[in-house]
């Protein structure tokens, strides 16, 4: 019988094991489908922009070169750091984070306004960058000026909330928007989706015992408010 028992669980994690590495391979070949769908645009504008070049140098069709592979360069970095978030490692959360220093070196870029505080969270500071430096970059392409971020503390989470004044999201997409890749309906290839910026963010707040929420806000745009657990309890939010 106890032979038999050990057998058992040995098979049991055995399948556990397989299914968790089928999920893996799935979402590899979907991450992998999506993101050559989403390369084709860059990569279509930019064979374009080069023929163009070549026929008559100008300072617009350079420009527009030098935004395309601006533009590949930004997808693969997300996939590649989507493909590692995925992994069977997660990275190390151990360092002290100035969220309010972060915040405004990368709001500096952008130009938007920055008010309050939420002090130091333990986590990864390259991670909590990427995640702040994707919703700026959101807000500046699908959303519209002034684009401000508040933060603060709410018990032991650091709260930011990133808010622009564009045409919002619609309620339906609001769920969906945190899927890799997701373009609403009626949206035209030429618009974009919003690729892997949104869900990045998500994943990053999740990895640091997080989450990320839109808000309703009075008049146009939207708002959208991460929590991140400051790392003094083993409480999940």
């Amino acid at each position: 019988m106890h032979g038999r028992d050990e057998v058992a669980a040995v098979a049991r994690t055995f399948n556990l094991a397989a299914d968790r590495i089928e999920a893996l391979v799935t979402s590899q070949k979907s991450l992998l489908a999506n993101a050559s769908h989403e390369l084709r645009s860059p990569l279509a504008r930019l064979r374009l922009a080069v023929e163009m070049q070549e026929l008559a140098r100008t300072e617009k069709t350079r420009d527009e070169i030098i935004r395309n592979l601006a533009e590949l360069d930004d997808i693969v970095e997300e996939i590649l750091l989507k493909s590692r978030l995925g992994g069977e490692r997660p990275p190390p959360l151990d360092q002290s984070v100035d969220l309010l220093a972060l915040v405004s070196e990368e709001a500096a870029v952008t130009g938007a306004a920055v008010e309050g505080d939420a002090g130091i969270v333990i986590g990864n500071e390259k991670l909590l960058r990427r995640l702040i430096r994707n919703l700026l970059q959101n807000a500046e392409r699908h959303g519209a000026s002034p684009v401000s971020v508040t933060l603060g503390v709410e018990g032991n989470a650091a709260i930011l909330r990133v808010r622009d004044h564009g045409s919002g999201i619609a309620p339906e997409d609001r769920a969906r928007v945190f899927e890799p890749f997701y373009r609403p309906s009626g949206r035209s290839e030429a618009d974009g989706g919003w690729g892997l910026g949104l869900s990045l963010v998500w994943e990053i707040a999740r990895l640091h015992r997080g989450s990320v929420t839109i808000e309703d806000v009075d008049g146009p745009g939207v708002c959208f408010r991460v929590a991140i657990d400051k790392g003094q309890s083993g409480r999940v939010l």
